[in-house]
C-alpha cells in the first residue's frame, strides 16, 4: 500500500517555495497564468497521487515478483500490468505535463512535475524511470535539436507515443565516458553507428511503438578525450520521410543486467549495434 504525501506537498509549494512564485515560474516561460491557480495545483497533485496509489503501487509487487524477460530475437517483455499502466498515464496527460507547449506539453513548473514524480517513483520506481528517461531526451531535444529534428522526435515523445533513452556507459567506459569506443561512420546524409553499450535503462520494452536513444559516439578522426564525442539519435524503428514508422533499425538488445535495487525493467539492458 501506498499513501502519496500530498499534505506534505502542498505545504512545501505553499510555504517554502511560495505560490506566487510558481505562477511567476509559468509566466517566465511564456505561458498564459490567467487561469492557473491554486486549485488546480492542487488538483494535479491529488490525481496524481491517485494515479500512484490506485495503479502504479499494485504492480510494483508484481514486477518484483515476475521481472522482466528477453527473447532469443532481443525483445523484452515487461511484467503483467505494466503495459497497460503506461497506456493509462499516457492517455490521462500525465508525460506531457512539463514540456513545453508547442509540443503539446501542459508547460507546468518543474516543481510541481517534481512532486508529481516524487510520487510515482515512490509507489514504482522501476516503472517511473521510464517516463523520467523520456523526460530527460525531450530536456535535451528541446534545448539542442535542430527544428526539424524538434518537429519529428518532440511531438512523440511528450505524447508518450515513443519513449528516450541514454546510451552512455560501455564495458571499458563507466564514469570515464572519454574511454568510449562506439563508432559513428559518415553514409550520405546519416551516419552508421557500430558498438556496444550497457546499463540502458528502458533500452528496449514491449509499453511504446518505437524508442528514441541518444546515442555517445566517436566520427573517424575525431580528438581524444570527451572533446572528440558527439550525440546522435538513433531510433528502435526507422521513419520514413513522413515521420511513420518504417523498418527496425539495427539494434538488438542482448541481455537484461541484474541489479538486486532493481529487477522490474530492462534496466541496464545491453545493447549492440
Amino acid at each position: 500500500m501506498y499513501t502519496p504525501p500530498i499534505q506534505d506537498q502542498k505545504f512545501v509549494l505553499e510555504y517554502l517555495i511560495g505560490f506566487d512564485s510558481i505562477v511567476q515560474q509559468l509566466s517566465m516561460n511564456g505561458q498564459n497564468t490567467e487561469e492557473i491557480d491554486k486549485d488546480l495545483i492542487w488538483s494535479i497533485l491529488d490525481e496524481a497521487g491517485k494515479f500512484a496509489s490506485t495503479v502504479l503501487a499494485p504492480i510494483n509487487h508484481t514486477g518484483d515478483q515476475q521481472n522482466s524477460t528477453i527473447t532469443e530475437e532481443g525483445y523484452v517483455r515487461t511484467p503483467d500490468g505494466f503495459k497497460e499502466a503506461y497506456r493509462a498515464m499516457c492517455e490521462a496527460g500525465w508525460t506531457t505535463l512539463e514540456a513545453k507547449s508547442e509540443w503539446g506539453g501542459q508547460q507546468m513548473p518543474m516543481s510541481v512535475s517534481a512532486a508529481v514524480c516524487e510520487m510515482w517513483h515512490s509507489a514504482n520506481m522501476s516503472f517511473a524511470l521510464c517516463h523520467l528517461l523520456s523526460q530527460g531526451q525531450i530536456y535535451a531535444l528541446q534545448k539542442s535539436a535542430s527544428q526539424e529534428q524538434k518537429e519529428t522526435y518532440l511531438p512523440n515523445l511528450v505524447s508518450g507515443k515513443w519513449t528516450g533513452t541514454m546510451n552512455l556507459t560501455e564495458p571499458q567506459a563507466g564514469t570515464d565516458l572519454s574511454k568510449i569506443r562506439t563508432k559513428a561512420v559518415r553514409e550520405g546524409d546519416h551516419y552508421k553507428i557500430s558498438g556496444q553499450k550497457i546499463y540502458i535503462t528502458y533500452g528496449e520494452h514491449d509499453m511504446a511503438e518505437n524508442i528514441i536513444h541518444l546515442v555517445l559516439a566517436r566520427t573517424p578522426n575525431a580528438p581524444e578525450g570527451i572533446q572528440g564525442i558527439s550525440l546522435f539519435i538513433v531510433p528502435k524503428i526507422l521513419l520514413k520521410n513522413d515521420g511513420g514508422l518504417d523498418k527496425p533499425n539495427d539494434i538488438r538488445c542482448i541481455s537484461i543486467e541484474k541489479k538486486t535495487w532493481n529487477k522490474r525493467l530492462a534496466n541496464g539492458c545491453s545493447a549492440i549495434w
